[in-house]
């Protein structure tokens, strides 16, 4: 409970100190900064508490180079059991808490699932009591802010801390150096208080914060060279500055390379240095501690950990190397071959060459130990992690860990048969699967306050909120007239919410009588927004032939950020706008179909979508797509997934039904078998609705003056110099496409049947709580025991 008399003296107070203002005339963001620094107050002793508790115990660590962590204000009070107190405190004082809410930024700590996904980890273990802490880097712009200018994706700065950061506690005193070739950066640690639901437990993420030994070259600066005066300086921030930052060039490379050493030095520094004041000997390190790697941007924390126990520790090497085996393990996030890193041996020589040698004698150790299994040495080159002039980093991870997993059952089992198929013959005990999953405490308890009320009404009770799988509970309620119309209900609820924001932020008008047809993530060819662009411009043709086309209105979503470097993606999204305009300033056809792209989608924007769908747009290239957790939030709010046989998606319609889905297209075992007889040139002379939507690419339709247009037809039909016709089988799949989308059209306008599909996909997510997955990693991977 919250003393409300304490809050209120430690708001005016706090607003004096820091504003010097009382808190009803601050701005809506200082009043953020100010609240959230008098509920600190409320989070400090739990947290101490939390960390005095895990003395002498085995705890894991996560790392990874992004963390999607959303707002903080309302995740933590729903947490903290404070929401609703807040806000009553906030009304007694005449302040609107919503406009609180809407002013804090969106941490701008990561892009896409991989971040969020170690987000919803994050949470799950604090709230089932596991000891798992975080560590990453404290980006001072993250990946960037996203505007949309002339029809372009237009990056700037996502300066995120500009209002203050007053979850984030910088820990001066617990600094580190990290060495780089003639250089050191002093990495500094802020944690921000990770609170578990139910306020019982507060894990740790710690990120770290680039700051340069020497702050100003005085004499550089009175000799009048200013530029010299700060150089050291604007070096060292470089490396935190931002998220992934553009690899076209090789200083871009080269930069990526020293964050991710730099966080994975701090991190283990860290690690090492708290073990040692609870233990005199290092030897039992392995035994308290687990470390997951997320994905391989972290996997130079293998030979850095040898570094320190040899270099530093004194340890002799097969010692070493024991500990390092038995503390990693290795999620692997991605079948595509440009995702698993190679860095050139060059830049590991040239900025870290204490690590080269280390990954050179590792590599040794390695072939000698595949020439005991008997493999031969024209195999060797399956296995090197240095090879070719480059280091294979996911080698480097297999090796150096006792576990490596997918993230569903698909992309598992594609990694044990296809891509890591040589290693799984030689470990098959180290790979297993962790289908990867959500917190139901944001996706649902937050962002969909309407829907968790009516399914704690009919469950009796909110034990859903820690045990997902309670929805299946739910199930009988599908044949409920009654409750399938209250759950109608609340999603036209949603999609009025939602196209209230849209036209707020975006200014185009959408009906919330309309089918909300929502694509939202990462823009990448693979995930194929290109397909659903090429369908809109089918039906746009089709109701510009014919103005009484009987279809239901439909409102086309998309949200997605593109690569700075990535032109081919960019220009997607250019040509999504394209089709924007084309459509919505049509007075025939702005009132059958909409189409909005939402700009510099986000945590806290998806919160808005999710609720409001209708259709969850899931069309990868099957194969591609390693997990997907979009789809899971989708499902979650009762919105049915049109997608391919992939990723997750697989398992979704194992639960929920295929009947209660929308499956299309090629199947992974499809195009194996396709192989290299596949001409796309046929599908498209073959198809005219297809090949009308392609050619308005080139024909004039759309103003091609960067021939970005040209490039994407080109690609599609003829190929690029890296890669052959139609890559991801959009021209292929474009027929199940739409006819799927077809039937997706007359099954919406029987409102029951839909609405029990959607109920159906509801009840039956509960596999898909990230609880279920931290319960997998913590007994079978990590080997923690609940606080």
């Amino acid at each position: 409970m919250i003393n409300h008399e304490n809050l209120k003296n430690r708001i005016q107070l706090y607003s004096q100190t820091t504003f010097g203002s009382s808190f009803e005339e601050l701005l809506d963001t200082e009043k953020y900064v100010v609240l959230s620094k008098a509920l600190m107050e409320n989070v400090l002793p739990l947290w101490t508490e939390s960390r005095n508790a895990l003395a002498g115990k085995r705890r894991a660590f996560y790392l990874s180079s992004e963390y999607l962590m959303g707002r903080f204000l309302t995740n933590n009070l729903i947490n903290m059991g404070a929401k609703e107190e807040v806000e009553k405190l906030l009304d007694e004082m005449g302040i609107e808490y919503d406009s609180i809410e809407e002013s804090e930024e969106d941490p701008a700590l990561g892009n896409g699932g991989l971040g969020r996904l170690a987000a919803c980890f994050l949470d799950s273990a604090a709230t089932l009591g596991y000891p798992l802490d975080g560590y990453g880097i404290r980006y001072d712009f993250g990946l960037f802010k996203q505007k949309i200018k002339d029809k372009e994706q237009v990056e700037e700065a996502d300066n995120w801390t500009k209002f203050g950061d007053p979850w984030g506690i910088r820990k001066v005193k617990e600094t580190v150096l990290v060495a780089f070739r003639g250089s050191e950066i002093r990495a500094v640690p802020y944690d921000y208080p990770v609170i578990g639901y139910g306020h019982k437990m507060i894990n740790t993420l710690r990120l770290w914060k680039a700051e340069s030994l020497e702050e100003f070259d005085f004499k550089a600066f009175n000799d009048q060279n200013y530029d010299l005066a700060v150089k050291a300086k604007n070096d060292a921030e470089n490396i935190a500055k931002v998220l992934y930052p553009n690899d076209s060039y090789e200083e871009g490379k080269k930069l990526r390379l020293k964050q991710q050493y730099f966080f994975v030095s701090a991190s283990l520094q860290d690690i090492v240095r708290r073990y040692k004041k609870e233990n005199n000997s290092i030897e039992g390190f392995a035994d308290k501690h687990a470390i997951q790697l997320n994905d391989t941007h972290p996997a130079v924390a293998i030979p850095e950990l040898m570094r320190i126990l040899t270099k530093l520790e004194g340890m002799e090497w097969n010692s070493a190397w024991k500990i390092v085996k038995n503390v990693f393990g290795y999620t692997n996030h991605t079948l595509m071959a440009e995702a698993l890193e190679q860095w050139p041996v060059r830049y590991y020589e040239e900025l870290i060459p204490q690590i080269y040698e280390i990954i050179q004698r590792i590599n040794y150790m390695l072939l000698e130990e595949l020439a005991g299994y008997g493999i031969t040495h024209d195999q060797f080159h399956k296995y090197e992690i240095i090879n070719n002039g480059n280091i294979r980093m996911a080698w480097l991870s297999i090796y150096g860990s006792k576990s490596v997993n997918g993230v569903a059952r698909l992309h598992t089992d594609l990694l044990i048969n296809q891509e890591l198929r040589d290693w799984y013959r030689l470990y098959p005990w180290k790979f297993n699967n962790k289908t990867n999953g959500i917190t139901q405490r944001r996706w649902l308890l937050q962002s969909n306050p309407e829907l968790s009320s009516l399914v704690s009404e009919l469950l009796g009770g909110d034990e859903w909120i820690t045990d997902l799988a309670k929805l299946k509970e739910l199930e009988r309620f599908a044949w409920d007239e009654a409750i399938l119309e209250r759950f109608r209900g609340i999603k036209q609820l949603k999609k009025s919410q939602l196209a209230e924001y849209i036209k707020y932020t975006e200014g185009v008008d959408i009906d919330p009588g309309s089918i909300y047809d929502i694509q939202i993530k990462r823009l990448h060819e693979y995930k194929r927004q290109l397909l659903n662009a090429l369908h809109i411009i089918h039906l746009y043709f089709r109701i510009k032939e014919d103005p009484e086309l009987d279809i239901h209105p439909r409102t086309f979503i998309f949200g997605a950020k593109a690569a700075p470097g990535y032109i081919r993606a960019k220009g997607i999204i250019r040509l999504i706008n394209d089709i924007k305009e084309l459509v919505n300033n049509d007075p025939v056809v702005s009132n059958r179909i909409k189409v909005v792209f939402v700009q510099n989608y986000r945590v806290s924007y998806a919160e808005k979508l999710f609720p409001a769908a209708d259709v969850s747009e899931q069309i990868s290239t099957a194969g591609k797509e390693a997990s997907g957790t979009g789809n899971m939030k989708f499902m979650l709010n009762g919105a049915p997934t049109l997608g391919t046989y992939d990723g997750a998606n697989i398992e979704i319609v194992e639960e929920a039904g295929e009947e209660n889905n929308y499956i299309f297209g090629l199947r992974v075992e499809d195009i194996k078998a396709i192989g290299d007889t596949y001409d796309p040139k046929e599908v498209y002379n073959n198809n005219p609705n297809l090949k009308r939507a392609l050619d308005s690419l080139v024909d004039g339709t759309f103003k091609d003056d960067t021939g970005v247009y040209r490039e994407i037809y080109n690609s599609l039909l003829y190929g690029a110099d890296w890669h052959r016709p139609d890559n991801y089988y959009v021209l292929k799949d474009f027929e199940e496409y739409r006819l799927a989308q077809e039937k997706i059209d007359r099954d919406y306008r029987n409102s029951i049947e839909w609405a029990r599909k959607c109920w159906l996909n509801l009840v039956n997510s509960g596999k898909f709580s990230s609880d279920r997955t931290i319960e997998e990693y913590s007994r079978e991977i990590w080997s923690i025991e609940k606080i």
